[in-house]
Order: structure tokens, then C-alpha cells, then sequence
């Protein structure tokens, strides 16, 4: 939580900033942008390659933990898609743009803001923090009623870390190596999943 915060903070400090003009608009260039959004992929890639955790989980995946994120993306992108049909200036590629954060809002959100524009990131941010915090305050309750991988599918990417221990501690620890393979797998696709739906044109 308290790192959801911090950066929410810093997200807040920027939106000011740019308010009251602290910082010269020549600087925020689009090439600057990009260049810091490929340092962050280039991070995130180096902070996943030095974890010896991350290959031995990869190596140990099983079938339901294949089935777990497999449903996650499926219904956080419809349900994405069809979140947008109430929002009249977001269309469903976006929708399911914002879906395909699974929770990882510092990472998508910037994606998002640099290939669609800052509007739609804002929504990405915003959702994916939500997810997070839901995650965590509403585990309990989901899981009494809809069951242990309930938390999991809520959690989405941060079910690796910042979720994973009220996971555990509602769910069971028979649930952590799901939990962890299912943060992995959907930390990873985020950068690859968000540009390629962005890509996309529609026909109408």
C-alpha cells in the first residue's frame, strides 16, 4: 500500500507541475517520453532476468497454473471491452487496452499515455490502482464467497508481490506457487499485450 501511494504522490506532484508550468514544456518532449518508457521496459526486464526465483517458477508451471492467467487475461480484457461501451470517449480497443494492465499501473499507464494519450492512460492508472487496492482490502470477502482463486484473478500481475502475502494468507499457502506463476506470466505480457491491442484498428 504504502508504495501505491508514493507513487500515486509522484503522479500527483506531476499532473501540478505541469499546471503551474515547474517545469518548461520545450523539456517534455516526445522522444524524451519514449526514451524513458524503453528504460523502464529495459528495468523492469533486468529486475525479472536477475531474480533466480523468476526461471525456477517458469520451469515449474503446471496446468493450472496455466489455466489461472489464461482466464485472467480473457475476462480483464472483455471486461475491459465492454466497460468502454459506457464510456463515450474511449472505444474498445482502449478498454481493453486498460484491462491488459492486470494491475501493473506503473508500467501500463505510461504505455498507454504514450501510444493512445494521456486521458486514456489517466483510466489505465487509475483502474490499475484500483485493482491493486481492492486486491487487497476485499480478499477476505472474495474468497469466502467466490472462492480461493478468486484473490488471484482480482490481484492480476501484482499477485507476485505487493498482493501475494494477503493471497496467502486468505486463500492458503497451497496457492502460492499459482499466485506467483500468475504474476509472472501477466507481468511479462503486459509490455508485449497493451502495444499490440493499441495497434489495432478498428473498421468503424
Amino acid at each position: 500500500m504504502k508504495d501505491t501511494f508514493v507513487l500515486l504522490g509522484f503522479f500527483i506532484v506531476g499532473i501540478l507541475s505541469g499546471v503551474y508550468a515547474l517545469i518548461p514544456g520545450e523539456y517534455m518532449t516526445p522522444s524524451l517520453e519514449m526514451g524513458t518508457l524503453y528504460v523502464l521496459i529495459f528495468l523492469v526486464g533486468v529486475g525479472m532476468g536477475s531474480d533466480t526465483k523468476f526461471l525456477q517458477n517458469i520451469l515449474h508451471v503446471g496446468r493450472k497454473d496455466i489455466i489461472v492467467p489464461v482466464s485472467v487475461i480473457v475476462g480483464s480484457l472483455l471486461g475491459g471491452g465492454l466497460v468502454s461501451l459506457l464510456l463515450p470517449d474511449v472505444d474498445v480497443i482502449g478498454g481493453a487496452a486498460v484491462g491488459a494492465g492486470f494491475g501493473y499501473y506503473s508500467l501500463s499507464s505510461v504505455m498507454i499515455s504514450q501510444l493512445r494519450g494521456d486521458e486514456l492512460g489517466t483510466i489505465a492508472l487509475v483502474a490499475n490502482i484500483i485493482r491493486e487496492v481492492t486486491t487487497i482490502l476485499a480478499a477476505p470477502i472474495m474468497v469466502r464467497f467466490l472462492g480461493p482463486l478468486s484473490a488471484i484473478s482480482c490481484g492480476g500481475a501484482t499477485t507476485m508481490d505487493t498482493t501475494l502475502p494477503i493471497i496467502i494468507k486468505y486463500s492458503g499457502q497451497e496457492y502460492a506457487m499459482t499466485s506467483v506463476i500468475n504474476g509472472i506470466l501477466l507481468t511479462c505480457l503486459v509490455p508485449v499485450l497493451v502495444p499490440f491491442l493499441l495497434a489495432i484498428r478498428l473498421p468503424f
